[in-house]
């Protein structure tokens, strides 16, 4: 590890996290270590009509409840303290914003917030999570032990009789504001993060940590970097779709690894 360390000293970053930096806050990952095998609702599933959406916000209202609640750990004010040149996250919980991170692309967006499909007005989840206990007020007492899944739901399969809330202005289904899996990440968002990754160029690197590279909203900044000779290093715990284009690859721990950096 001292070899990156050094390596990575006094060079602009470009740092993009992934769910494995969340891990020591108690939020799981979808493929770390040990990590079961989930299915992610999708956004055809969640547009497909009113049971799925139910299904989705009956798991999600129980899982708010604790990453609603969830602090960053050591690895997220580590990255605050190194004030990337861009901070990218495909993380949705909101830690890096509570760290104090400034300079950051929520990638996936944040599920604090909510966004009606038909008007698309935003507001709070925590305005959400009220108008819901109020609807379903035995729901927490009766199936608040279920598994924390990473993207804030939980494991439950009986459903059928949450109460959704709908749009407190118009009436329509709510989304959580985040990019599903099958959903696009808004346009500007990428653009932001390839200006950042394009003028590190063979001076700065792209620090990937906590992250599989699995899907291709990470990947795709991994290979831009590659291709214009960047320097990419990988921390992260297992293998990744990136291992093959990167200069250092490290299977660290996300929050030590981080921490060790910026008291260099």
């Amino acid at each position: 590890m001292a070899e990156v360390l050094d390596f990575l000293t006094g060079r602009p970053l470009v740092l993009l996290t992934g769910a494995g930096l969340s891990t020591d806050s108690g939020i799981p990952d979808y493929r770390g270590p040990g990590a079961p095998v989930r299915t992610p609702m999708t956004w055809q599933d969640f547009v497909s009509g009113p049971l799925a959406q139910q299904r989705y916000w009956a798991r999600s209202h129980l899982g708010w409840a604790r990453m609603g609640t969830a602090a960053p750990n050591v690895g997220h004010y580590a990255a605050a303290r190194l004030d990337p040149t861009l901070l990218i996250t495909q993380n949705v919980d909101g830690l890096h914003e509570a760290a104090g991170s400034q300079r950051m692309v929520a990638l996936h967006g944040r599920v604090a917030d909510v966004v009606c499909l038909t008007c698309r007005r935003t507001s709070p989840r925590t305005a959400l999570q009220k108008r819901l206990d109020a609807l379903n007020v035995d729901w927490m007492a009766r199936h608040g032990q279920a598994a924390l899944r990473p993207d804030g739901d939980v494991d439950l399969d009986a459903t059928s009789d949450f109460v959704v809330a709908g749009c407190h202005e118009c009436g329509g289904p709510l989304k959580p504001d985040v990019v599903f899996f099958g959903e696009n990440v808004p346009p500007d968002r990428v653009a932001r993060c390839y200006e950042a990754v394009d003028a590190l160029e063979d001076a700065g690197v792209l620090l990937v940590v906590g992250s599989s590279l699995t899907v291709m909203s990470g990947l795709r900044f991994v290979k831009r970097a590659a291709r214009a000779g960047t320097p990419v290093v990988i921390v992260n715990r297992g293998a990744t779709r990136g291992d093959d284009v990167a200069t250092y690859t490290l299977n660290e721990g996300c929050s030590d690894f981080l921490a060790s950096l910026a008291e260099r």
